[in-house]
């Protein structure tokens, strides 16, 4: 399956340690869960990019990827300075963003 550009944005912008596209990859109002933790909108999806994702220096790959009932089901390979090992991410895309990302 063809990766989505949102989620491919988003792999890319976090690699690259860009903070500024990381949050542009998500709508105004996007929620993200991480391991039960939520986080609305982009103001406080910033903070958890800092301390949880290009904070710690993430490097994403995908090892596979389904679309299930609307929603983007990836299984991510993590290394950095934070969480290292595989995990899941569930996203739900809103056009050219991400409106929903779920963590693992």
């Amino acid at each position: 399956m063809t990766t989505p550009e949102p989620i491919r944005r988003f792999i890319e912008a976090t690699n690259a340690g860009d903070s500024e596209a990381v949050l542009h990859t998500f709508t105004a109002d996007a929620s993200l869960t991480d391991w039960g933790r939520s986080f609305q909108g982009r103001q406080q999806i910033a903070p958890w990019n800092q301390s949880d994702n290009i904070g710690v220096k993430s490097n994403l790959r995908i090892v596979r990827i389904a679309e299930v009932e609307g929603s983007y089901r990836v299984r991510i390979a993590v290394k950095g300075n934070g969480f290292n090992g595989e995990g899941d991410m569930t996203f739900v895309l809103d056009g050219h963003r991400i409106a929903s990302l779920v963590i693992s």
